[in-house]
């Protein structure tokens, strides 16, 4: 019987045949170009993508009549900005919008924060029934959140909130996909030998929190803070509920725009625009810390 020791690669016409893990290394350097199809396939992604906020802004530039008409206009008109500021002094945007702002960013902190502090206890910390509350945490995203809403309603009353806006961001204060996300997201971005090692060097939980969890969960946090914001911009259940015409939010008060007998679509549009028109700027100014917040957390994983 016959044992090979050596690991020598096969010779090809005399010469050392290069081991194909070493070609894919050698070639890992080379930047890949994308092809026209590749191009063609993004450009009808936007295209799709962007086609409701076109047509958002087209209809917002023209005027009830025309928009009845068939065909529907494919080009905008003249009547944008006087229709912005119908929008605007019907639904009282100005007080909608310094609402919406308020409660979006006290949601998107309390959430990101709350998240991720139970995400890291359920991830690193050991305790009795952490897996049960982890469970049950789990649980409570299979509930519809209609059902809440009667019991939520009749709790707020008796706590005379009703109509105030801290009616709409107690309840969304902290979530269960928040803090399943982080969870996940710091199991495997932060070692535990990290944080023995502050323990070792003398931190308390609460630097142990600052300087180790939070800059590990950055990314996480980011991506996090950006889906919350957008949820709690655009909720609309709760708040038509919990809320009236007297301190709406955006989406209160664009739901004034469609009463009387005929609705005019234009200016519902025109509404519907300025309500959008924040989420873009926020994210044209934020995007790019977003984005590689998010690739970070890709390279780290």
């Amino acid at each position: 019987m016959t044992t090979i020791t050596d690991a020598t690669p096969p010779q090809v016409d005399g010469q050392d045949a290069e081991p194909p893990r070493r070609r894919r290394i050698l070639g890992a350097g080379k930047q890949l170009h994308a092809g026209p199809v590749t191009y063609l396939v993004l450009t009808l992604f936007a295209v799709i993508s962007l086609a409701p906020l076109l047509w958002t802004t087209i209809a917002a530039s023209r005027t009830n009549t025309r928009l009845a008409q068939t065909p529907p206009p494919f080009w905008f008109g003249g009547n944008l900005f006087k229709n912005l500021d119908t929008a605007w002094s019907q639904a009282g945007m100005g007080t909608a919008m310094w609402n919406t702002i308020l409660v979006a960013a006290t949601i998107t902190v309390g959430t990101v924060l709350f998240s991720t502090l139970a995400g890291f206890a359920f991830a690193k910390l050991r305790f009795r029934f952490s897996t049960t509350l982890l469970l049950m945490t789990i649980g409570t995203m299979m509930i519809p959140p209609q059902l809440a809403v009667v019991p939520l309603y009749l709790w707020m009353t008796d706590l005379g909130w009703a109509n105030h806006l801290q009616t709409v961001i107690l309840p969304t204060l902290v979530s269960a996909f928040g803090t399943f996300f982080m969870r996940q997201y710091l199991v495997q971005a932060l070692p535990t030998e990290l944080i023995e090692a502050a323990r070792v060097d003398g931190a308390s939980s609460l630097r142990v929190v600052w300087h180790v969890v939070f800059p590990a969960a950055r990314p996480a946090m980011a991506v996090l803070g950006l889906l919350t914001f957008v949820m709690a911009w655009n909720d609309f259940l709760w708040p038509i509920i919990a809320l009236n015409g007297e301190n709406p939010t955006v989406q209160v008060a664009l739901n004034q725009l469609g009463t009387g007998y005929i609705p005019d679509d234009s200016v519902i549009m025109a509404g519907a625009l300025l309500g959008t028109l924040p989420l873009l700027i926020a994210f044209l100014l934020f995007g790019k810390q977003i984005v590689g917040g998010i690739m970070q957390g890709a390279v780290k994983g």
